[in-house]
């Protein structure tokens, strides 16, 4: 049975390295993500944003330190447990990395065909739930990804994430290049998909909309650490020179402090 703070967190970073030779991305880098929570990952750029999330979801492996994911230390598991939890969480990439050469049916079938048994009909049936999950009309199943907008690109792509059945959803950057309403739309989806779906979700982003209106906590990295995390309150009381800038300049303030309640600015 696992423990109370396994139940609790679904990521728990600990303490983590990484270098490339003798240039350090991250040094004792710690955060955790808590069960049900839309979390951000923030910082400068350079920071290894994606390098972090490529070493939670076993692309990359960190110098030292301890990463656990549902439970399992990621370093002390066998090869069926890391193809078992890989089958635990979806991943939507900066640009999509659709297959240019399979149509978006193809692509969001992929995973049902490398990890199940499902026959051709229910994979089709899964299909067409999936681009509907999304948002996505039936007809886009036929099409490639050159013949799709970017918007609907990023859609295609999350409804392969989904597949099959995640307990995770890693997103990086998943409104860059969208357009603002196309973004907000995007952020809207994801809410919905949390609420729909019981899903835990991690995001990297820089799109302080969606910062602000639809992030429960997020962890900001500067200086090889996290050097601030928790909920948007809590992280604008930080004075890390990063965090302020990211975060307190005059339009930032005039444009979104309007969106936090009195309440929640006033000092604990």
């Amino acid at each position: 049975m696992k423990s109370d703070l396994a139940q609790k967190y679904v990521i728990e970073v600990e303490k983590v390295v990484t270098k490339f030779d003798d240039t350090v991305i991250h040094d004792g880098l710690s955060m955790r993500i808590k069960r049900g929570e839309i979390f951000a990952i923030l910082g400068e750029s350079g920071a290894g944003k994606s390098v972090l999330l490529k070493e939670i979801i076993m692309l990359m492996k960190p110098h030292s330190g301890t990463i656990r994911v549902l439970g399992h230390d990621i370093e002390k598991i066998g090869y069926a447990q890391k193809q078992e939890l890989n089958r635990s969480w979806g991943v939507l990439f900066q640009f999509g990395a659709l297959f240019t050469s399979l149509t978006v049916a193809e692509n969001i079938a992929l995973q049902l065909k490398e990890y199940t048994n499902i026959p051709a009909y229910l994979r089709e049936q899964i299909v067409r739930e999936k681009l509907n999950m999304v948002g996505l009309p039936i007809r886009a199943a036929s099409l490639y990804p050159s013949e799709l907008s970017g918007g609907m690109i990023k859609r295609a792509a999350l409804a392969r994430a989904l597949a099959i059945e995640p307990k995770l959803l890693f997103l990086d950057e998943p409104t860059s290049g969208l357009d603002p309403i196309g973004a907000r739309a995007f952020d809207r989806l994801i809410v919905e998909l949390r609420s729909i779906l019981d899903i835990s979700v991690v995001m990297i982003t820089h799109d302080l909309d969606s910062i602000f209106s639809i992030v429960d906590s997020m962890a900001v990295l500067a200086d090889k650490k996290v050097v601030a995390q928790g909920s948007l309150k809590e992280v604008l009381h930080s004075t890390h020179p990063f965090v302020e800038r990211f975060f307190k300049n005059e339009y930032i303030s005039k444009r979104f402090m309007g969106k936090i309640s009195a309440s929640e600015c006033r000092e604990d």
